[in-house]
């Protein structure tokens, strides 16, 4: 029997102070049915995961929106396997902006 991931915590490279506290790792836990409504009327797609990566942590969107890009890829990756079907496709509709930013060079 495997064990279940419940949560996992990501070490920040890039450390963040949103109204004096410093958060240099954060703690995300399982997605929930809930969850899926916390962005449902953002139209904002890149807010919208932003919203749902806070909700996960148990912190203000205003941590998430201090975030080095490096440090947000990072969450992406490892917070994956917490988020299900609806979550994924969240992180995928974020990413499709950023690859399309990728190939304007």
């Amino acid at each position: 029997m495997s064990k279940k991931i419940t949560s996992v915590t990501v070490p920040l490279d890039y450390p963040v102070v949103v109204e004096g506290r410093e958060y240099d790792q954060l703690t995300f836990r399982r997605m929930k049915a809930r969850d899926t409504l916390l962005a449902e009327d953002e139209s904002n797609q890149a807010r919208a995961g932003f919203l749902m990566f806070a909700a996960l942590a148990g912190v203000d969107v205003a941590v998430i929106e201090e975030l080095d890009l490096a440090d947000l890829e990072t969450i992406g990756e490892k917070v994956v396997p917490l988020m299900g079907k609806s979550g994924v496709q969240i992180l995928k509709e974020l990413e499709e902006p950023a690859q399309a930013f990728d190939g304007a060079t």
